[in-house]
């Protein structure tokens, strides 16, 4: 069994891998032919929990096992830690044992590059990224990587900490533009860009309800009932399309709180297999992640190992 460490499991995830992979899952959930239950959730305790999220295939299954334990800082640890292991499905032979954080970073990104893909009429060449976290760098690095973005603005409530960010990304792309933007500024300065990304776990929405017709808003950080960033007018004045609807109906805070009509909601595996007709007024994407994707990911690692 091959056993990858953080950089190594980055190393076999290539974007221009994942996205395709995840492709070929969305058409095989669609076909039934992954099994792929929601998320187990055990608390450990009040700030901590275990969640296990498994998925299986014809060619291959993999458990991903995440802990999450938000008072970890004081221990000088990760709040969050995990494996996913990775076995063959005809035999149950062990193939992988990959790093849990990264799997879950990289293959957030991809469904985000996916549904951009799919949702947006044209290559993206501008992005306003909201949060300054895992999830913020790892987009970036998958626009850029992925779809050559060359220009971002970075907005967070914390603007020393959002310039740092923007400083730390700077050396890891010379080429690209970048620009931070304080979050209490972001309504009245907001930038016209062909993507709006919001990676925070906050409470309140923090996408401008204004942003542009031709602007395609993402939401990926929120994933809990009591978490927001999309303001409910905009959920309301736009087609809102989602990664996962099993999922979202219990996970999505954004469109739980917004009450919205869970009957016009489309999924991405439905708008890959029939396509999406583009109207003046671009749709929202709204992530809540699940095992099938994990399980996209693990086939790339194999393939990467075995290549």
């Amino acid at each position: 069994m091959h056993i990858l460490d953080a950089k190594q499991t980055a190393a076999a995830l290539p974007y221009s891998a994942l996205v395709p992979a995840l492709v070929k899952v969305a058409q095989q959930l669609r076909e039934g032919k992954i099994n792929a239950p929601e998320r187990m959730v055990v608390e450990i305790d009040k700030a901590s929990v275990l969640l296990c999220m498994p998925a299986v295939a014809a060619d291959i299954g993999m458990t991903k096992l995440i802990t999450v334990h938000a008072n970890n800082a004081q221990h000088h640890l990760p709040a969050i830690q995990g494996e996913v292991v990775v076995f063959d499905a005809a035999s149950g032979r062990r193939l992988a044992l990959l790093h849990g954080p990264t799997v879950t970073a990289r293959r957030t990104a991809a469904v985000s590059l996916l549904g951009i893909e799919a949702l947006l009429p044209f290559k993206p060449k501008s992005a306003l990224l909201i949060g300054t976290g895992v999830q913020a760098i790892v987009h970036a690095d998958g626009l850029v990587d992925y779809f050559g973005v060359g220009e971002f603005w970075i907005s967070a409530r914390d603007l020393p900490k959002t310039e740092a960010f923007c400083d730390a990304l700077l050396l890891r792309h010379p080429h690209i533009k970048i620009k931070p933007l304080a979050a209490d500024k972001l309504t009245s300065e907001l930038p016209h860009t062909d993507l709006v990304i919001a990676l925070t776990t906050s409470r309140t929405a923090v996408i401008p309800a204004n942003i542009a017709a031709d602007t395609l808003a993402i939401g990926v950080g929120a994933f809990k009932p009591d978490m927001v960033e999309f303001p409910a007018e905009l959920l309301h004045s736009r087609t809102v399309v989602v990664d996962c609807l099993a999922g979202a109906k219990h996970e999505a805070g954004d469109l739980m709180q917004a009450q919205i009509d869970w009957s016009k909601v489309r999924e991405l595996p439905d708008v890959l297999a029939h396509g999406f007709v583009q109207q003046a007024v671009l749709p929202v994407y709204k992530t809540v992640g699940q095992a099938a994707w994990d399980l996209a990911a693990a086939r790339v690692a194999i393939a990467s190992l075995a290549g």
